[in-house]
């Protein structure tokens, strides 16, 4: 129990919660502290739970802590295995129910975080099996389990993205690798060119290599149309089943629509108007000018110093002790009549708080739908004018993590072999600096070796030397091998040159034939391009009216579509109608009874007897109570003059009691003073 305790005090003592406890402040604690408490480490688990208890009833309280770790799946321990005895001491906040269910919170408040968490989405809604038999009733239902579905699914792929610690770093520089590749391979291509152009016919495969690209481009556009094609297809699939659905709701709305429910939901709305104008807005409106009049009382009177404020300060803390002193004095002077007016009081104020909480919620929700709205509309302009843009499919996306991953793992070996060869490097760094030391000392082994001997310096000069000469012979070698190979190359630039001016002499001559062609073939070309562009610009102010003559017609046929459906729409409304009328009528001529009485004009004929019946009955009682008011009255005056005559009586008996108490003191009094 002990170390149970120490274990709670050191959560609390931390974050979120630094309540500052130790063993002794939170054992002395009381149950209603206890349990706020509870209800403070529920309200970091779930954001809805972060209420204060004292607004609330003690069953509300249990009720809703009961229901939360339900939720949360918790057990009680063994010698409090009685659910009865459980609540009781959850109501009563019994530190041995309590002390146990905060240690089993906060040893593990993350994973009961996120079991809160997905418990808003996947608590299963109970719908009565005679519900579910309404057909919209069981498609929402339906799609109300689909959705849960989809939620669990979304969710565990979320787990798994996180557990796979693909990170943005690690996606940032794949990408800067994969950009360091791009720069490599454009230097690879520029090479490439380079040794194509050697080629013999290298254009016309340049050209034909452009074309199979080309070809390929289109081939993926139509493939990139046909997909988008498919997906407005599926959206234009989804609104029309959304439009059947909007429209059975209607269609269900306009039959089950009655004058009751309509005068309801009139009635509720009038209601709550009402409410906002007699009582919440006539309420801020004080609020606000008393607000109004303090603040300018404040900037009325001169400014204050920093003396003035603590001398304010000072007296508000002497306020605060006089009125902590009163409450006390108050609660040791507790009634059980005032608690029972207590009790009602904090009821209606709790009651009066909630409905104008409840009202503030309901109109920051109609604001907020209003402002959803505007939202809604916002989007669906911006996703109608994007309609064509191209996103990438679930399969897709998994595509391009997949590529990203083996990225990442390629990029994760490369640089283990980095690694590696950084650790070889510096193991022959160090190899090298140990071989550079160990020459140095024997190089100075050496030059002491020639001090003794009077020859320093001996070996550095025969090393200068031999490195001299070894360069001196490297150069005269290369110097012969330059000169060989310049008068090869002299000699081969010679041969290539003459054969070269043999080779092209045929070629300059065609060549000079052909730029004759090609001058007549430009003229001749320019002049078909005149006839070319005429014709174009005759054709295009052909099409353009075409256009606009076609796009006339197609106004002209939506308008003409539009008007057919409103008159299908009219017609089929007043068919129904008509059938309706057609039934009132059968039912009305009809020589069964029963018949007659499923008319609307039978039922509303009952319905007006009815009423005229309660009238008569209730102008009779009017009647019948205007005639015994008098009456009424005469004794409701003797039983009030009653009243105060026995009033009297009571006070008269009380003065005589209280007289005769007195004599009796006084005499007693003066018989201590006759003993003395």
């Amino acid at each position: 129990m002990g170390d149970q305790m120490q274990f709670i005090v050191e959560k609390l003592n931390q974050e979120p919660f630094r309540k500052n406890y130790n063993l002794i402040s939170f054992d002395s604690l009381e149950s209603l502290q206890l349990l706020q408490l509870l209800s403070d480490v529920l309200g970091e688990i779930d954001p809805k739970h972060a209420v204060d208890i004292r607004e609330e009833l003690p069953e509300q309280t249990a009720k809703r802590m009961l229901n939360l770790l339900g939720i949360l799946k918790y057990k009680p321990p063994g010698t409090l295995s009685d659910l009865s005895a459980f609540r009781q001491g959850l109501v009563t906040g019994s530190k041995a129910v309590i002390h146990p269910v905060l240690h089993w919170l906060l040893q593990r408040t993350s994973e009961l975080r996120t079991r809160a968490y997905l418990a808003r989405f996947l608590v299963k809604l109970e719908v009565p099996a005679e519900f579910l038999q309404d057909d919209t009733v069981a498609d929402f239902n339906k799609q109300y389990e689909e959705l849960m579905e989809a939620f669990k699914n979304l969710h565990k792929e979320h787990e798994q993205l996180k557990i796979s610690g693909l990170s943005t770093a690690e996606i940032r520089r794949d990408i800067s690798a994969m950009e360091e590749e791009k720069d490599q391979l454009a230097k690879r291509v520029e090479r490439l060119k380079k040794r194509v152009e050697t080629l013999q016919n290298h254009q016309r495969m340049l050209e034909i290599a452009r074309q199979l690209r080309s070809e390929k481009e289109r081939e993926e556009s139509l493939a990139q149309q046909k997909q988008e094609q498919k997906s407005q297809l599926f959206h234009a699939e989804q609104r029309l089943q959304r439009a059947q659905v909007q429209l059975k709701e209607m269609q269900h709305v306009v039959a089950d629509s009655k004058p009751e429910s309509l005068m309801k939901k009139l009635e509720e709305e009038i209601n709550f108007n009402s409410y906002l104008v007699t009582e919440k807005i006539p309420s801020e409106m004080e609020s606000k000018k008393t607000s109004v009049y303090y603040l300018e009382k404040v900037v009325a009177e001169p400014a204050m110093t920093q003396a003035d404020l603590t001398a304010l300060k000072n007296e508000l803390d002497e306020v605060n002790a006089q009125m902590n002193q009163l409450i006390e004095k108050r609660m040791i002077t507790y009634e059980p009549t005032d608690s029972k007016f207590s009790m009602y009081r904090q009821q209606a104020s709790i009651i009066s708080r909630k409905k104008e909480a409840k009202a503030e919620e309901l109109q920051a929700a109609k604001e907020e739908m209003s402002s959803l709205e505007r939202q809604m509309e916002q989007k669906s302009s911006q996703a109608h004018e994007l309609e064509g843009s191209e996103v990438l499919t679930e399969d897709e996306f998994k595509q391009y993590v997949s590529k990203l991953r083996s990225k990442n793992t390629f990029y994760k070996k490369k640089r283990q072999e980095i690694a590696e060869i950084t650790a070889e490097y510096g193991i022959l760094q160090r190899t090298e600096e140990l071989l550079r030391q160990r020459h140095e000392a024997i190089q100075q082994q050496l030059q002491a070796m020639e001090e003794k001997k009077g020859i320093s310096g001996y070996s550095y000069t025969q090393e200068e030397l031999e490195r001299v000469s070894a360069v001196k012979s490297e150069m005269d070698e290369v110097k012969g091998q330059t000169l060989d190979n310049m008068s090869e190359m002299v000699k081969k630039l010679n041969a290539m040159v003459a054969e070269k001016k043999a080779s092209l002499a045929p070629v300059i001559k065609e060549l000079r034939q052909l730029r004759q062609n090609c001058q007549e073939l430009t003229q001749e070309r320019d002049e078909k391009k005149i006839q070319y562009d005429s014709c174009v610009a005759g054709l295009e102010t052909n099409r353009s009216a075409l256009e606009q003559e076609v796009k006339a017609l197609l106004e002209e046929c939506a308008q003409e579509e539009s008007n057919y459906r409103y008159m299908n729409c009219m017609k089929r409304s007043l068919e129904v109608q008509l059938q309706r009328a057609r039934e009132e009528m059968k039912a009305y001529v009809s020589p069964d009874p029963q018949e007659r009485r499923r008319a609307v004009r039978e039922q509303y004929t009952r319905v007006i007897l009815e009423q005229e019946n309660l009238g008569k009955k209730l102008r009779e009682k009017q009647k019948v109570v205007r005639e015994s008011h008098g009456s009424n009255m005469k004794q409701m005056k003797m039983w009030q003059d009653f009243q105060q005559l026995m009033e009297c009586k009571r006070d008269c008996f009380l003065k005589q009691q209280n007289q005769a108490a007195i004599g009796q003191i006084i005499q007693e009094g003066g018989k201590d003073r006759l003993v003395l």
